[in-house]
């Protein structure tokens, strides 16, 4: 490494696991930049491993990213038909508390929402709190944590007193069961995973069941795999319960020292037999018996849940459940043993600390309890906090869309993505009087709503502190200046607090005296004393030195990796609950109209609404496109093709796109990847993924049932097709991208994608499909876009039968290569050229064919990536695989490793390559079990 590289120690911005990442920088002032990114081998979340996403993260951070693809500049406009227009920070303050108090003296400040994220800094999260509830005075203020994790927090505070998540990473390597529900850690906690593979070859005799209706790469790993019905995990765990309670699994002495309830859940579940269970859950009785088994009789069971469990109208009852299971067998307060919810984003758990969502107050207080309200007022020196309930999100964009919340203030997160029923929160947006959006970048859907946009900086460029899911608070550093004019979240706040207070507090001193991250973290500190979470013996320079778990109250030489050790629990008799809810079925139910069991999820390379994992292109390269998985057996029934453009409707809307052969989610069952919003998937009136899904939230915790959703899937006749494509120099990427958005909505069917970044180019492409013949306004608008209607262009036309090919070369001779490219035509005439394009080949092996109207595709497609890291294809792992001799799997996954490099850096593809390892026999063909599971 140069001499004049300098390295920051930061986290990771990405998941909940909180890894450790060394920052490399060089150059001084306005010139440096960001050169790499490595895992932090002394950070204990991750000892130095990074996944795809993590170690891709300096390339969200380059100077064309920081420069093309992020808000550099306060923005506003008058109406929502203009144009956003540059402002200076002084003035959109102003303008932005003026506003605020105008909507708050004419409507009351319950008619001011704000909607924060998972991915904000502890000491930003405070920042919001305090102005919603200490100045603004509404508990309107919520996070999208309630689409993730908020069923995990009521869960923890029913069964265990308080929202504390009692095991470690740690107790990844001292289980010896660990049971999987409702998470696919291979893809969505790929660092975790790795610790588990390790675990597992350590200790061979380590038992691993995963309950997912799909079978999944971690399902895969299992020695049980449970693919119960989607919705019917209550069932399951009420069933093992009946087992372990008749069969004598159960630590009668724990729970008679330690916890209560268990009569009212014994008389629950007595008719909860493995039978039923088996029945409403479609599983086999033995294999519920297995589960039951292994959980209660292992020394040590640790449990790993997540969205699977979390996003459901019976979310809390579902964590419960499982909660209930560790307590009537003690699997609890020791190593290797507890209840362990993933926390889905970086700062989830600093959310909930600070009480950064609207049923929650700082250091774990509930804002329903006059004291706890009382105890914060007298912390932020304020005379009282509104005793009204907050709106939580689905509720908050509700009111808003009924026109009772008039100013929306929506930070570091895209609602116009990611919630349920985009049709309704759309309609939110339009209503709204004011619409703030505070945001790192460009280009989200929500700014399309938005009346003033604020740059914000984002990671490499923040400083502050995160949570992760073992209770363990990490430095957040920066290593770069901010961008453009972007400034940190909590700035941003004080600033227009600071405004505000002049006019509700005059005279007073400021709540908001903040000059830096620091006194904003001291001021949550001091919430925590006492409580739960007591990190009163914590300091900004302890966690400089190194990431230190909670609770670490004042005078305390160490933190507890384990909480209820000595079997006292955060309830105030100091006893555990057992919760006694029955089953309950899905929010909606499939009927003949809507047969199919939709849910959604994470792929392993993506983040969320891709806003920052999508200026990656390279990310894009496993999973280049969206698509619906969907099982052969209901393809078959419908006659419907792989590969083919299917319509998924919902009770609340539909959205078009490609269909996917897949045996891995079940009959009945269908599964998208939630991160396609209108910003890449589009089409007529087509909101993205999340058009689909469906607001019913779990009573208790107020999350949504995102996971499931009754759809009907049919084949849809847009036989015609437009593809445009084309290879910009540096810093063109974002215009082309933003005019080819446009025409997303002048199809039947849209899909705007990037190509994989080569020789510094950047490329992007768009798909439209259409039921008649394009009309020539549209064709003739992309080949403007594309330079197609200049001199210099290869073109073919074909008028009566509507088809035609422009192409731009780059490069002369043999070098020559497709710069641009627009075909149209029917069904898949000329596709072949697509992949010329994408992978920058040479064009002058294929001659004439570039124009020739019926020529077929000259070679196979290229195949699908696998290893990110060193861009291995899986055509290139099978003929490494057919090289090899015989012999045992893990000598050949090792020798493929030799000598391609695959799996040897991240490891995120490990679960796949082994996938292979079975599939690829010495000197045979790929077979369809090679096949990754979506």
């Amino acid at each position: 490494m140069s001499l004049d590289v300098r390295t920051t120690r930061s986290t990771c911005p990405y998941c909940g696991v909180g890894c450790g990442v060394l920052i490399d920088t060089e150059g001084e002032g306005a010139g440096m930049r960001l050169v790499g990114v490595r895992g932090d081998p002394h950070h204990p979340a991750n000892l130095g491993r990074l996944c795809t996403k993590g170690s891709t993260l300096h390339l969200t951070a380059t100077p064309l990213v920081r420069q093309q693809q992020r808000l550099l500049r306060p923005a506003w406009r008058a109406t929502r038909d203009d144009a956003l227009q540059p402002q200076d920070w002084d003035t959109t303050t102003r303008r932005i508390a003026d506003q605020l108090l105008a909507i708050r003296a004419e409507h009351g400040p319950d008619a001011i929402g704000f909607y924060i994220s998972g991915q904000l800094l502890t000491e930003d999260y405070h920042a919001f709190n305090k102005l919603a509830r200490g100045l603004v005075g509404t508990n309107n203020i919520d996070s999208n944590s309630r689409l993730c994790m908020s069923a995990a927090v009521v869960g923890y505070k029913q069964a265990l007193g308080a929202d504390a998540p009692p095991t470690c990473y740690e107790d990844l390597e001292r289980t010896d069961c660990l049971f999987i529900a409702g998470a696919n850690t291979a893809w969505a906690h790929p660092i975790l995973f790795r610790r588990i593979e390790a675990a597992r070859a350590a200790r061979p005799d380590m038992k691993i069941i995963v309950v997912d209706p799909r079978r999944t790469e971690t399902a895969e790993f299992a020695d049980l795999h449970l693919a119960l019905k989607p919705g019917s995990d209550v069932a399951l765990f009420h069933g093992m319960l009946h087992a372990a309670i008749w069969e004598g699994w159960i630590d009668a002495a724990f729970i008679d020292q330690h916890t209560s309830g268990f009569d009212a859940l014994k008389a629950l579940v007595r008719t909860m037999t493995p039978a039923e269970s088996a029945r409403l859950t479609g599983l086999k009785e033995d294999g519920i018996l297995q589960a039951a088994r292994w959980f209660a009789q292992s020394p040590a069971t640790l449990s790993l849940y997540c969205m699977g469990l979390n996003q459901s109208s019976s979310g809390a009852a579902k964590n419960t459940a499982l909660i209930n299971l560790h307590l009537a067998t003690g699997q609890i307060g020791r190593a290797g043993a507890g209840p362990f919810s993933l926390t889905g984003q970086p700062n989830a758990m600093g959310g909930r600390e600070t009480g950064g969502m609207a049923t929650l107050l700082p250091g774990h207080r509930d804002p329903g309890q006059a004291a706890h309200r009382e105890e914060i007022a007298a912390l932020w020196g304020v005379d009282a906090l509104p005793a009204a309930p907050g709106k939580t999100a689905v509720e908050l964009f509700q009111a808003a869309a009924r026109g009772e919340i008039k100013a929306l203030w929506i930070a570091c997160t895209n609602p116009a993505q990611s919630m349920p029923e985009q049709a309704l929160v759309r309609e939110a947006l339009s209503r709204c009087e004011l619409v703030i959006l505070q945001e790192a970048f460009s280009g989200t859907a929500t700014a399309d709503f938005a009346d003033v946009v604020l740059p914000a900086s984002t990671w490499a460029e923040k400083e502050g502190t995160v949570t992760n899911s073992e209770r363990r608070i990490s430095r957040v550093r920066a290593a770069l200046a901010p961008a453009g004019e972007s400034r940190a979240d909590w700035r941003i706040v004080r600033d227009v607090a600071r405004c505000m207070e002049a006019v509700l507090r005059p005279g007073r001193p400021s709540l908001f005296a903040w000059d830096g991250p620091e006194p904003l973290w001291i001021e949550h500190r001091e919430a925590t004393r006492g409580r739960d979470l007591d990190i009163g013996g914590l300091s900004y320079a302890m966690l400089e030195e190194a990431p230190r778990q909670w609770p670490w109250p004042q005078g305390a030489q160490a933190a507890k990796a384990r909480l209820y050790e000595d079997g006292h629990f955060a309830h105030a008799d100091g006893r555990a609950r057992f919760v006694a809810k029955p089953v309950q079925p899905t929010a909606e139910r499939q009927d003949a109209r809507y047969p199919i069991a939709l849910s959604t999820g994470r792929l392993r390379d993506q983040w969320h609404g891709m806003s920052r994992s999508g200026t990656v292109p390279r990310l894009f390269a496993g999973e280049p496109s969206p698509a619906l998985s969907l099982h052969p057996q209901d393809m078959a029934r419908r006659g419907l093709k792989d590969g083919a453009l299917v319509r998924v409707t919902s009770r609340r809307g539909a959205v078009i796109v490609p269909l996917r052969e897949d045996e891995s989610v079940g009959a009945q069952r269908a599964w998208l990847p939630m991160h396609w919003g209108s910003e890449y998937l589009g089409g007529r009136d087509q909101l993205g993924i999340n058009a689909l899904t469906q607001p019913a939230y779990c009573p208790d915790a107020r999350q949504p049932e995102l996971k499931f959703t009754a759809v009907a899937v049919e084949a849809v006749a847009l036989p015609w097709r437009v593809f445009g494509a084309a290879w910009v120099g540096p810093g063109e990427g974002a215009a082309l991208r933003s005019q080819l958005r446009v025409l997303m909505d002048q199809a039947d069917y849209g899909c705007c994608l990037p190509g994989p970044a080569q020789d510094g180019r950047e490329g992007w492409s768009l798909t439209l499909a259409f039921a008649e013949p394009p009309p020539a306004p549209v064709v003739q608008a992309l080949a403007t876009v594309l330079q197609l209607n200049g001199v210099g262009v290869l073109r073919y036309a074909d008028g009566r039968r509507g088809r035609s090919r422009s192409l731009r070369l780059d490069g002369e001779g043999a070098q020559a290569r497709l710069q641009a490219l627009l075909r149209v035509g029917e069904g898949s005439e000329g596709a072949w050229l697509d992949a010329l394009w994408r992978e920058r080949s040479p064009v002058a092996p294929h001659g004439r064919r570039l124009l020739a109207p019926d020529a077929e595709q000259p070679s196979a497609p290229a195949s699908a990536q696998v290893c990110n890291c060193f861009n291995v294809r899986e055509d290139a792992i099978a003929a490494c695989l057919r090289r090899q001799p015989a012999g045992p799997a893990e000598a050949r996954l090792a020798a493929l490793q030799g000598e391609l490099r695959c799996g040897t850096q991240c490891g995120s593809c490990l679960p796949a390559l082994r996938r292979m390892v079975q599939a690829v026999a010495p000197g045979e063909a790929v077979s369809n079990a090679m096949k990754e599971p979506t």
